[in-house]
C-alpha cells in the first residue's frame, strides 16, 4: 500500500480522493492546501489537511505525493517532492516548457522516486484496442488521425481563475484537454516533428481563448489534427486512418463519470464492425499502476521521453499560435526511464 498526501483539493483533486477511497494499492491519507477552505470536504473522507509543506515532506510515513496545483507551479514542486525522498505523481501538464520538463524528469532521476503523470486516458479500454491494431499492423500504413476533446465544464471559470491564465493555460484548451490529445498521439504514433495551431475566443472573456485547433506531422510522415473547445456540450472522439482500414472511438462521457464508448472499425472490404466498452476508471488504474511501478519496480506505460516529449510540443503549439506559424519539434532521445536509485516505498 502506498501512502500519499494531495496536494490542491480544487476539482480534480476531489475526484482523485473519491476514486481513491477504497483502493487497496494507494491510499490518500493527507492534504496540502492553500488555505483551510476544503476542511470539511477533507474531514469528511477521513483526511488531515495542512497549509504548511513541511508537515508532509518531513513525515516518513507518507510514500508519494499527488499534485493537483497550478500549472505554472509543478516544476518547482516536483524537485522539492523528489528533494524529500518522495515519489511524485503530477497532474497534465508536467510542464509549461520543454527544459522544466527536462528538470522535473531529472530531479525524480537523481533522488531515485517514480515521476507520475495524469493522463489517464490511455488506460481506456477503447484507447487500449486502437493501439493493438495500429501495433499489430491491422489498419495497414498509418496515413492520419484526428481527435477532439471538448466540453463545456470549465466554460464558467472566471477570467481571474488560473485555468484561463495565458500562464498557467496558454493556448486555450491545451492544458485541459489537447494535451491529453497529443500524449495520445505520442503513445501510439511516435513523435511529432511539427506542429501548427492557432486560437480563437468566440464566446468567452477568457485571456487565453476558448477552442485550439492544431495540425501536427510526424517523424513518421503521418499527419494529424486535434481540436479542443471549452465552450461546447462534451464531444470526444478519436479517428485513426490506414490503408486497409479506419477505426473511430466515441466518448458519450467525460473520463470522469461512468458511460459507454463506441468503437467502429471500417475495413477496406466494406465490413464495418461496431463494439461498445463500457466506462473504466481510467483515474483509479493510472494511480494504482504508479503505485505498482514503485512497489514492485513494474514498468509505468508513461517513458521519460515521452513525458518530456509532450511538453515540447505542447511549447511549439504555443510558439505557433504566437507566431502563426509552423514550428518544428526537437527529437527527444529515448533513454532509460529507471531511476538512478533504488526507489522506495
Amino acid at each position: 500500500m502506498i501512502r500519499a498526501a494531495i496536494a490542491g483539493l480544487g476539482w480534480w483533486g476531489k475526484h482523485m480522493i473519491r476514486r481513491m477511497a477504497d483502493s487497496s494499492e494507494l491510499r490518500i491519507v493527507a492534504a496540502i492546501d492553500t488555505s483551510e477552505a476544503q476542511a470539511a470536504f477533507a474531514a469528511e473522507h477521513g483526511i488531515p489537511l495542512t497549509t504548511n509543506w513541511d508537515d508532509v515532506l518531513n513525515d516518513p510515513s507518507i510514500d508519494a505525493v499527488i499534485l493537483c496545483t497550478p500549472h505554472s507551479l509543478h516544476t518547482a514542486q516536483v524537485a522539492q517532492v523528489a528533494r524529500a525522498g518522495k515519489h511524485v505523481f503530477c497532474e497534465k501538464p508536467l510542464a509549461l516548457t520543454r527544459a522544466d520538463a527536462e528538470r522535473s524528469v531529472a530531479a525524480c532521476r537523481a533522488a531515485g522516486v517514480k515521476l507520475g503523470i495524469g493522463h489517464e486516458r490511455r488506460y481506456e479500454l477503447a484507447m487500449l484496442e486502437i493501439k493493438r491494431l495500429v501495433q499489430s499492423g491491422a489498419l495497414g500504413t498509418i496515413m492520419h488521425v484526428e481527435a477532439n476533446f471538448s466540453h463545456d465544464k470549465l466554460a464558467s471559470v472566471p477570467k481571474t481563475d488560473w485555468r484561463a491564465s495565458p500562464i498557467d493555460a496558454p493556448a486555450a484548451g491545451m492544458t485541459a484537454m489537447g494535451i491529453h490529445l497529443t500524449d495520445g498521439f505520442l503513445e501510439l504514433f511516435g513523435p511529432i516533428s511539427e506542429v501548427y495551431a492557432a486560437t480563437a475566443t468566440r464566446a468567452s472573456d477568457r485571456p487565453n481563448g476558448d477552442v485550439v485547433s492544431v495540425h501536427t506531422r510526424f517523424a513518421s510522415g503521418a499527419t494529424g489534427y486535434l481540436n479542443a473547445i471549452l465552450v461546447t456540450p462534451l464531444y470526444i472522439g478519436i479517428t485513426v486512418f490506414g490503408t486497409d482500414a479506419w477505426i473511430e472511438a466515441r466518448n458519450q462521457t467525460h473520463p470522469d463519470t461512468p458511460g459507454p464508448t463506441t468503437l467502429t472499425i471500417q475495413h477496406k472490404d466494406g465490413r464495418r464492425e461496431v463494439r461498445e466498452y463500457e466506462w473504466t476508471d481510467t483515474v483509479r488504474a493510472n494511480l494504482e499502476a504508479f503505485a505498482r511501478s514503485i512497489e514492485t519496480g513494474a514498468p509505468y506505460v508513461f517513458t521519460d521521453a515521452q513525458k518530456i516529449g509532450n511538453i515540447a510540443v505542447l511549447e511549439a503549439i504555443c510558439r505557433s499560435v504566437a507566431t502563426n506559424l509552423p514550428v518544428k519539434v526537437d527529437a527527444v532521445e529515448e533513454t532509460d526511464d529507471r531511476p538512478a536509485l533504488a526507489a522506495s516505498a
